[in-house]
């Protein structure tokens, strides 16, 4: 045990332990239940199937490796058929857990585009629009379930309500978002302690609950990690400047206080049941689900903002607790261990919420449920060593002078072709997610640039300005935005300049900018791959690189050649024509190449073979990109 803990130590400085053990945890998940066989159940859609599904989404962004993507379709197809329908799903049980797979549903339509998807979550969307509740408004967790509200449903249904209320425009649904959580607290918080309850019985006819307060009897901490999870979860798609998002926020500031209280001080985890004295508690345990998902909780609300950065403590301790106690190789396999296997409250047999009750349900190893859990809070923890590179810097990401748009679904006019928001090919998702495991803040820039609205930023992206096939009518690049943009580079800001092909990008305008630093992107293109010959797009960055320092082997497609003077220098060089250039220029810094290359259809590795390393060279290129010019 000693050893695993000191490789964590060395892991948090080096950052390479936490991903091994999450991609070893990850194998485990694929030898366990393989192919299409549904996770936890093995037959069921069964809501802790998502829980691991949503842990190797964090692992496919933070690698790279799309076997992560694949898997999650493959488990994704099992269930969801082409008409929509999903095998096994009844709405009519109105049970809310069936929800939580919607996520994967969502990330599925985002990525591929395919209808069966949106129809499929449409399906789950409708559940929720009918879903039974307590008259004040908050769901019912099961219809079996009558007038009840537990914890665990908020993690099921609102991080899924709240991205399909983002993708599709449901702009008020998120005032029911954020009361589901204020009606949660509202019930079932403890005044003394500021822990939750597990559950709360508006109608206080069930025998668990507190003739009162209609709260069950006790803390159980995986409820807590349920809610606390879906508060991060759905404060990523919450509009920033919606009224109640900030209750939220001290919501989740509250909970974290009370939760960091009872971190046991000797391992860092914490106990099954919560703040319990009474009879028995000796066989009270540390328990793995818990303690991941209020590590995860915690790291994720801190680099989003959310919690002061001072509470990442927390986590840490809590995630050098998990490590040494319950993650265990052991002939060839990693396991997770120390999950209890379930907890509810009433039903058949009756579970009353004694801490008798609770003690009673069984431990066991690579329960999904902990499994998932460990992933999630590993992909966040694998973040926290590089948050530093990029703290307290925007990345600006031009919407001006490409400024594509379409209609979507929903018939709305949506910025698309390398915007951060997109998931499929053109968009630049996965780019951003690198930005931001850098520790870089994401922005968008609808207008020109200027002074003022360039000042906030450190970095500055600007990528295939749109000509007039494009757009109707396209914002050109002129002498004020030259002016304004070259003295933003002068002060110390980072450019980045992505032209493409003279075929499909504004060469003759975006010059006039890329004069000011020595470069001109040419009407010769080279590397004009042909169907998926992928050999024909390579780059070698060549050794001594001073940007690209970990890829042997680039893959760039119909790439604009630069001419280049000083202060431009060539960065990278194909057949003696210049690919990529980098010019220092007074504080500042800028690097163009003549391709908008690191879009997902060439960073997420789904179609790329990993032999070419974009995905490395994303990386490379960030830190470069967030990193102050050298004096």
């Amino acid at each position: 045990m000693k050893k695993i803990i000191l490789v964590f130590l060395i892991a948090l400085s080096a950052n390479t332990f936490a991903q091994s053990v999450e991609e070893k945890v990850a194998a485990t998940v694929m030898s366990l239940w393989k192919d299409t066989v549904p996770i936890g159940s093995n037959t069921k859609w069964s809501y802790d199937m998502g829980v691991v599904l949503k842990g190797f989404e964090g692992l496919w962004m933070n690698t790279g490796k799309a076997e992560y993507f694949f898997d999650i379709q493959r488990k994704m197809d099992y269930f969801v058929k082409d008409d929509g329908t999903i095998k096994g799903y009844d709405k009519d049980d109105y049970n809310i857990d069936f929800v939580n797979n919607g996520k994967l549903v969502l990330l599925l339509y985002r990525v591929t585009g395919k209808d069966k998807y949106k129809k499929a979550a449409d399906l789950l969307r409708s559940q929720l629009a009918s879903q039974p509740r307590t008259h004040e408004g908050g769901f019912w967790h099961k219809k079996i379930y009558t007038n009840q509200m537990w914890l665990d449903g908020l993690y099921m249904g609102e991080p899924f309500y709240a991205e399909y209320a983002m993708l599709f425009h449901e702009d008020t649904a998120f005032n029911d978002i954020a009361n589901q959580f204020i009606w949660m607290e509202k019930h079932a918080r403890d005044a003394k302690t500021g822990l939750l309850y597990h559950a709360w019985d508006e109608s206080k006819e069930q025998k668990w609950a507190n003739k009162e307060t209609g709260t069950s009897p006790l803390f159980w901490a995986r409820a807590m990690g349920w809610y606390s999870d879906a508060l991060v979860d759905a404060l990523e798609y919450f509009p920033v400047n919606h009224p109640k998002r900030k209750a939220l926020i001290d919501i989740l500031n509250r909970l974290v206080n009370a939760i960091e209280k009872q971190q046991d001080k000797a391992t860092g985890l914490w106990y099954d049941i919560m703040n319990y004295s009474g009879p028995g508690k000796e066989k009270n345990y540390l328990e793995n689900s818990a303690s991941c998902q209020f590590v995860y909780a915690i790291a994720k609300g801190v680099r989003k903002g959310y919690l002061p950065a001072a509470k990442i403590a927390i986590a840490k301790k809590g995630y050098e607790g998990i490590l040494n106690k319950f993650i265990k190789e052991e002939n060839g396999q990693t396991d997770v261990l120390g999950t209890v296997k379930v907890s509810g409250l009433g039903g058949n047999p009756y579970r009353d919420g004694s801490f008798e009750y609770y003690m009673s349900e069984q431990v066991i190893p690579n329960d999904a449920k902990g499994i998932g859990a460990f992933l999630l809070a590993a992909s966040e923890m694998y973040m926290v060593p590089t948050q530093s590179i990029g703290a307290g810097k925007t990345v600006l990401l031009d919407r001006w002078f490409n400024s594509e748009k379409k209609k979507d679904v929903t018939g709305a006019d949506t910025y698309w072709h390398y915007v951060w928001e997109e998931r499929s090919h053109p968009g630049f998702y996965t780019l951003g997610s690198v930005f931001q495991r850098y520790g870089a803040k994401l922005a968008s820039l609808d207008v020109a640039p200027t002074a003022a609205n360039l000042k906030n930023a450190q970095v500055y992206i600007i990528v295939d300005p749109d000509h007039i096939r494009d757009n109707p009518k396209p914002n050109f690049v002129n002498a004020a935005d030259v002016k304004a943009i070259s003295d933003w580079v002068k002060a110390g800001g980072t450019l980045l300049l992505m032209a493409n092909d003279s075929n499909n990008c504004d060469l003759k305008h975006f010059n006039l900018l890329g004069a000011a630093f020595g470069i001109q992107f040419t009407d010769k293109s080279v590397n004009m791959v042909k169907n998926d010959q992928f050999e024909q797009g390579v780059v070698v960055p060549g050794a001594n690189n001073p940007v690209f320092t970990t890829p042997k082997k680039m893959y760039l497609k119909e790439v604009s050649t630069l001419d280049i003077k000083s202060p431009a220098v060539a960065n990278a060089v194909k057949d003696g024509d210049v690919i990529i250039a980098t010019a220092n220029y007074g504080k500042g810094k800028v690097l163009a190449v003549g391709d908008p290359w690191l879009y997902n259809e060439y960073l997420d590795n789904r179609k790329l073979p990993l032999e070419y390393e974009n995905y490395k060279s994303a990386e490379n290129l960030v830190k470069w990109l967030l990193q102050s010019p050298k004096k």
